[in-house]
């Protein structure tokens, strides 16, 4: 990893382990656990945002470089000297513990919840890069397992070849659809590989043969990609996916340099897309949160919650 990417991501703290693993704490365990607070998973899909662990087992790989991406996009071909997934896993919950040392002594905090925060019960595979490129990625979803966390894996959708041999699968398997079409997903998502479109339509094309929760998520940018309900509709199809997840761009991070505020689309906008969507895919808006800029659609009677 190069210096200067190592250093942004470290100021911004993210704690690296070797030079491609990392963990960061999530704005939403911070709410849990001052304000009580939770992330909108936790209302969706009864995750426990204080026993979330937010990390990534390969952070500066990927093969987009999507313009609303709040990532640091310091990306470069080079070769990697892969650490093992019981590391991965042990290093992050350590750092985790450090990054949470704090809210022991804060009067906001509950001493039962701090405690609790310092044992994750659920890892979000999701920080930064693209998760899929880990080549122990299986192994890593195993240990997890094995010691009684849940899992979800959010990834571009790149590598189906990947996702095909995954064993075993995440709790719940995330799918970024940002485009509705080749055209629009070449300038937003900028990808860095020639046949990234193509790659995408193979994992659709898998999904429905996977045997876990499926989630497909449109992240919608103003004035780039909202619309085009039909062609998202098709899409969608061809993975049948057990929920959809529109959720609304955030002005944030890096994406600042690339975006602008007005990108953001409004959480009546997110709404009203989800109702235009869910009616193309006999779907309807099972919940939303109005902050996050999320809705979640689904078939009448889905079971949502993990747990």
């Amino acid at each position: 990893m190069a210096t200067d990417v190592k250093r942004t991501l470290e100021k911004q703290q993210y704690k690296i382990y070797g030079d491609h693993a990392a963990v960061k704490l999530c704005h939403w365990m911070k709410q849990s656990l001052l304000h009580g607070r939770v992330c909108y998973k936790e209302e969706f899909y009864g995750i426990r945002s204080h026993r979330c662990l937010q990390m990534t087992p390969v952070v500066n790989q990927c093969t987009h470089n999507c313009l609303f991406c709040w990532r640091v996009q310091g990306f470069e071909s080079e070769e990697v000297q892969w650490k093992e997934p019981e590391e991965i896993l042990d290093r992050c919950i350590q750092e985790q513990r450090k990054l949470v040392s704090g809210f022991g002594g804060d009067e906001r905090c509950s001493r039962e919840m701090w405690q609790e925060s310092r044992e994750p019960r659920h890892v979000a595979i999701s920080l930064s890069g693209e998760p899929t490129m880990y080549p122990y990625l299986g192994d890593f979803i195993d240990v997890c397992h094995r010691r009684g966390m849940s899992t979800f894996l959010v990834t571009n959708g790149t590598f189906p070849e990947v996702l095909e041999k995954l064993d075993p699968l995440p709790t719940q398997l995330y799918v970024t659809v940002a485009a509705p079409t080749e055209e629009i997903y070449k300038r937003l998502c900028v990808p860095r590989i020639p046949d990234g479109w193509e790659r995408l339509n193979r994992t659709l094309e898998l999904l429905p043969s996977l045997d876990t929760r499926t989630v497909i998520r449109h992240t919608l940018v103003k004035d780039w990609n909202i619309g085009w309900e039909g062609d998202y509709a098709k899409l969608d199809a061809k993975a049948d996916p057990t929920f959809v997840e529109p959720k609304g761009y955030v002005f944030v991070g890096d994406s600042r340099r690339r975006m602008t505020i007005d990108n953001m689309p409004s959480p009546a906008m997110v709404r009203e897309f989800s109702e235009r969507l869910g009616r193309k895919l006999g779907m309807q808006v099972l919940m939303e949160r109005r902050d996050s800029r999320v809705a979640l659609l689904g078939r009448q009677g889905s079971k949502t919650s993990l747990f």
